[in-house]
């Protein structure tokens, strides 16, 4: 498959995906493995799906260093879902969940909360726009069934570097910076995400569980909303996005033969060259000033001129830069750097700006 013609996209989501993995998919799509069948029309609950299913929680397992005290399972719904589901599932009618709120998705799951229970603010920057991350203080979460906290925020450009402190079961929404470095996924008793960032396509989201969290759960639900109804099918529990797990399946196998310290390195990179770009020009400035707080995913910033906006407009164009607009709640350019951007794309894009 030539890829010549392809844009440099530095869209949020659905986000790039490498050519290794395009390539793969496309042939999938017509034969599957020698089957006769595309990856289109295989059965969900035939043998070749199930192993695709296996291979991604080995795969998962492996990347994320979880053991035996993980669930793992694969399901629809997006984001979204989650912000409903996991107050479904641990927060009682009575009791009360604590949400660290850092940004517009980390709002919005608070907010789904609010319909099974209680819910506290722990901390918020929504006062400062969300352009840094909030204090967390001391003991927080002591009386909170869990605390959820959303450790990228895509339309800000703020990141959590750090696992905060917490008294509480910790649940983690990583949609948007999953596998993008190391990190010690055994503190969090539940982590999500959605597929189309670091993990392969739409219609698709990761849940890990630890066995003695899923254990809490508070309420009857029907199977649909119970992760243990998931669990426990296997991730089968109805039709599933075949299309979608088997291309998390591919960047699964991507991510692992780059090796997770070199996707570091080069996020870090891509991160350290653009903001260095956009700190040492007259005509655009970062969203997010505390260095600390800065995401290497997301890479917020604004033309300080209408002139210097024409100007990299037109110079993205011509350039086959696209996916650069920012957020229209924040305005101004967003440059996402998932681990399928390459470090050349970035420097292209440095040129541009050094250019103006």
């Amino acid at each position: 498959m030539k890829t010549d013609h392809r844009k440099l996209n530095f869209n949020a989501g659905p986000a790039t995906l490498p050519d290794a993995v395009l390539e793969a998919a496309n042939a999938a799509i017509y034969d599957y493995e020698g089957s006769g069948l595309s990856i289109l029309e295989l059965p969900h609950r035939g043998a070749a799906f199930q192993k695709i299913v296996t291979e991604c929680n080995m795969l998962v397992r492996e990347l994320c260093g979880l053991g035996d005290d993980f669930e793992i399972c694969w399901m629809q719904g997006g984001g979204r879902m989650q912000f409903a589901m996991i107050p479904m599932n641990f927060l009682p009618q009575n009791g009360k969940a604590g949400y660290i709120v850092s940004g517009h998705w980390a709002e919005e799951a608070m907010q789904n909360a609010t319909y099974y229970g209680s819910v506290d603010s722990i901390c918020s920057s929504k006062s400062l726009h969300f352009t840094e991350l909030p204090i967390v203080p001391p003991n927080a979460g002591s009386d909170c069934a869990y605390v959820h906290i959303t450790t990228n925020n895509t339309i800000y450009g703020t990141q959590w570097h750090h696992v905060p402190q917490v008294n509480a079961p910790l649940v983690a929404d990583m949609s948007s910076d999953i596998l993008s470095a190391s990190r010690d996924y055994s503190r969090y008793d539940l982590f999500y995400a959605v597929a189309q960032k670091n993990l392969g396509i739409a219609g698709n989201c990761l849940v890990a569980i630890k066995k003695e969290f899923l254990a809490r759960q508070v309420r009857s639900l029907p199977p649909i909303l119970d992760y243990r109804a998931h669990i426990s099918e296997n991730s089968v529990l109805n039709t599933a996005n075949v299309f979608a797990i088997y291309a998390s399946l591919l960047m699964l196998r991507w991510i692992k033969a780059r090796g997770l310290t070199n996707i570091e390195s080069d996020n870090k990179l891509k991160s350290s060259i653009l903001y260095h770009a956009i700190e040492n020009s007259a005509h655009f400035a970062a969203h997010v000033r505390k260095i600390e707080d800065r995401s290497l995913m997301n890479v917020c910033f604004s033309a300080t001129t209408p002139e210097a906006r024409t100007l990299f407009d037109e110079a993205c164009k011509e350039a086959r830069i696209t996916g650069v607009s920012g957020h229209r709640s924040a305005g101004g350019y967003r440059v996402s750097l998932y681990n399928a951007v390459s470090v050349d794309w970035v420097r292209k894009l440095v040129e541009i700006i050094e250019s103006l």
